[in-house]
């Protein structure tokens, strides 16, 4: 017991209740006086950045009854941040809160305080899916609160039936243990004191509860997903992968990705076809067009550099190219490009980019790709119409996949449908973030507040925001955009000539203009066309694409040119894993680390650079 004589306080965590609070609080009064001693409990309103009359009741309330306090706070601490602050003012060793709507059963309380008070648990938590006494909860609260729990006790080892029951009560000296560890500040903060508990070996006694659902309730995008999912995830980290990051585990997975890289290639196409189709190649071409694809990755890092000036970073070229071979073999061994992710935890844990900049620069430079290869396809089927219109009606038939065996036919009409989507989403993108940024409207807040309007919203909007504002100040300059746009369509054009040095390593008599048109062309519309994610490496729509345009335009047989643009993406993808595999190392980069922004190495750290 404290010198104040109470020994327990009860947390009412209010927001926007001014129906509801002063008879909540009449209840819980009542409540307690049944079972404790007069002057040993306290009952705290934490009042929450309300914007109701909320703050003016409690203080009412708080003025004419000495067991009662209020708690305010005039800015939005979060749901688990007022709790914090008002269970570290409390006066009781026995702590304890539950939602003000009393969904759950008042009569529940007296056993609640008493677990704890008599020291049989550490922790205490009321819970609505103990089996054979389950809750009847209607099914948009009851389907999402199921799947919740179950990643819970699934991804992070809790024993717990229910997390999200608003109902607990915990020692201080429990409290106190547990809180500085809390991370989360708003719906996921009593799970996150639960599981915690659990793995401290304290006692957390759970215990059925009648609860009855009150007011409505939806599955929130903002609170659901990107709050408390993501909330699983990072505890799911620290708990199972953190622990066995370090720089040895980190070199030894990026080598084996490098090696896994290297390996899906030749799992989804056929071996034997690929080794007849190449037979006859001269090898030194094909050694000279990886040669010549090497040259881009300096230019592909040059133009990183020229993205993150633009938002206020300065990076070395080489340090930029490796992180961008690191990235792209990433991207071979991961699906829908999720390797880039890798990039932003390397610039931001060896210089301290902020993951939103990270990711802003990332998309910049996709648009620029997307857009630069629509032009380059876009302008050889211009002057096909123009030139040969023949010509553009036998791709057509192509396009249907007429004169093509099964397989090819689908996969070259896949290949065609996808290519055309990306390729007017590119030009979409550019004239949406064009237009964007010579705007003042926030549309970003708009849509985020259209989707939630739960006070996580906040947090979120201001992440996407500064995403967003990042995207439009590269927009925004018109030199910086033409320069950028001037890099991209060098790299695209390197990427072009090594896809013709192997047209010239497999023998074939073409004349340059027709080969080099075509190049442009094929190379342009297949990786448009493989922007869809696929298997790992890209093997597939890419040479299907490819081989159509090429069969269609020149005198090559579909099977040859299948095997062209084969060795084509091999000849890459080889250069890709050799590179990112030097760039893992020379680096020093463990991947293991890449959702650790905050605990990575962040000596080079530094603020950006204004202009």
């Amino acid at each position: 017991m404290t010198d104040s004589g109470v020994e327990v306080s009860v947390v009412l965590p209010a927001y926007n209740e001014a129906d509801t609070i002063e008879a909540t609080v009449r209840t819980t009064l009542e409540t307690l006086d049944a079972f404790l001693p007069a002057g040993s409990y306290e009952v705290i309103v934490a009042e929450d950045g309300c914007e109701d009359d909320t703050p003016e009741i409690a203080s009412r309330l708080a003025d004419g009854d000495d067991r009662v306090r209020h708690f305010h706070s005039d800015e939005r601490l979060g749901r688990g941040g007022a709790l914090n602050a008002a269970f570290r003012a409390a006066r009781g060793d026995t702590l304890a809160y539950f939602d003000t709507d009393l969904a759950t059963d008042m009569q529940h309380l007296e056993e609640l305080v008493e677990s704890v008070r008599s020291g049989e648990a550490d922790v205490a938590t009321g819970s609505r899916w103990i089996p054979g006494q389950q809750a009847d909860r209607p099914a948009k609260r009851g389907i999402p609160s199921r799947g919740f729990n179950l990643a819970v006790r699934g991804l992070l080892g809790s024993e717990l039936r229910d997390h999200q029951c608003g109902f607990k009560a915990f020692s201080r000296e429990a409290f106190g243990s547990l809180v500085d560890d809390v991370e989360d500040e708003h719906w996921f903060w009593d799970t996150e004191m639960l599981v915690r508990a659990q793995r401290r070996g304290l006692t957390v006694a759970e215990f059925p509860v009648e609860w009855t659902p009150k007011g409505d309730s939806k599955v929130d995008l903002v609170r659901d997903v990107f709050g408390m999912g993501s909330q699983i995830l990072r505890c799911f980290w620290e708990f199972n992968v953190s622990p066995y990051a370090n720089r040895r585990t980190g070199t030894a997975v990026g080598v084996l990705l490098s090696v896994v890289a290297f390996a899906l290639m030749f799992v989804y196409i056929d071996v034997g076809a690929f080794v007849d189709a190449v037979r006859d190649a001269d090898p030194a071409l094909v050694a000279a067009g990886a040669v010549v694809y090497l040259l881009s990755w300096p230019l592909r890092g040059l133009r990183y550099r020229d993205i993150l000036a633009e938002l206020g970073y300065r990076e070395s070229t080489w340090f930029l190219t490796g992180a961008v071979f690191i990235s792209q073999t990433g991207n071979l061994v991961i699906p829908a490009r999720a390797g880039d992710a890798i990039r932003a935890y390397v610039v931001k844990a060896r210089r301290g980019i902020p993951y939103t900049t990270g990711f802003a620069s990332l998309t910049v430079e996709r648009v620029y790709d997307l857009l630069t290869i629509t032009v380059l396809a876009g302008g050889v089927l211009v002057a096909l119409a123009a030139f040969a219109p023949d010509t553009v009606a036998e791709l057509a038939a192509t396009a249907a996949g007429e004169g093509l065996g099964g397989r090819e036919s689908q996969a070259v009409q896949q290949a065609v449908v996808v290519a055309s989507v990306v390729g007017a989403l590119a030009v979409a993108s550019v004239v949406a973030i064009v237009w964007s940024a010579r705007s003042d409207t926030n549309y970003v807040r708009r849509v985020v507040e259209w989707a939630s309007d739960d006070s996580y919203t906040e947090l979120v909007a201001s992440v996407f925001e500064q995403f967003v504002g990042d995207i439009q100040r590269v927009a925004a300059d018109g030199r910086a955009f033409a320069r950028i746009g001037a890099t991209s369509v060098v790299i695209w054009t390197i990427d072009v000539a090594t896809a013709l040095l192997v047209f010239l390593a497999f023998g074939l008599d073409i004349a340059l203009v027709s080969l080099v048109a075509v190049g442009f062309f094929a190379v342009s519309v297949g990786n448009l066309a493989k922007v869809i994610p696929g298997p790992p490496g890209g093997i597939g729509i890419y040479e299907a694409a490819f081989a159509a345009i090429v069969s269609t335009l020149l005198p090559v047989p579909f099977g040859l040119a299948l095997g062209v643009a084969i060795v084509d993406h091999i000849v890459k993808n080889v250069v890709t894993v050799l590179g990112g595999a030097v760039s893992m190392t020379w680096l020093n980069v463990s991947l293991t680390e890449a959702v650790e922004g905050e605990d990575a190495d962040l000596s080079s750290e530094r603020a950006p650079v204004e202009d």
